[in-house]
């Protein structure tokens, strides 16, 4: 018996998500979360994951911007009933499809798994993950307790470190 090397699963970014069928003819109400917009679409191919999880290759979506938000028209989607078919379904890149983030912006994903501590060093844990409010982002970090921490530079959060693998925040270990 060989012992094959073991890969390492690549980290999936969720940029978007279909949220219904817009006209008759096969196009989509697209959700997207890159700035701007409509540059979803430079990220393809997409791994297409439906609400059971099952995934499908894209490539060939383009759409446009429209007052009701991004509308997108995929290969062989052709009408409604077509596109009603993908509704809640999420568009997935690998994270190394991204270009780098700018100077003290992060990608969520690649926080995940850092550890945190606060500036007495008290060690909180590590970023599960992070969410929006619509006001604030809000790092959820696992520990002795979880604990949900603005994610606000520099009032909460004083440093990233991806050398480190450390996020010092300014929170009391109390809290």
């Amino acid at each position: 018996m060989t012992d094959a090397p073991l890969s390492t699963p690549q980290k999936q970014v969720l940029l978007g998500r279909i949220r219904g069928a817009f006209g008759v003819r096969g196009e989509l109400k697209l959700e997207s979360f890159t700035d701007p917009a409509d540059a979803i679409f430079r990220y393809q191919p997409w791994a297409l994951r439906d609400a059971r999880g099952v995934e499908r290759e894209l490539s060939g979506a383009r759409g446009r911007i429209t007052p009701k938000g991004v509308v997108a028209r995929f290969p062989d989607v052709d009408d409604r009933d077509a596109a009603e078919a993908l509704l809640g379904s999420e568009v997935w890149v690998p994270r190394d499809a991204l270009p780098p983030p700018k100077p003290g912006e992060y990608y969520w994903i690649d926080l995940e798994g850092l550890r945190v501590a606060n500036l007495d060093g008290v060690d909180f844990g590590t970023v599960s993950h992070l969410f929006s409010t619509g006001v604030n982002d809000v790092m959820v970090v696992q520990g002795d307790k979880e604990r949900m921490i603005p994610f606000a530079e520099p009032d909460y959060v004083k440093s990233v470190d991806f050398d480190a693998g450390l996020v010092t925040v300014d929170w009391d270990a109390d809290f």
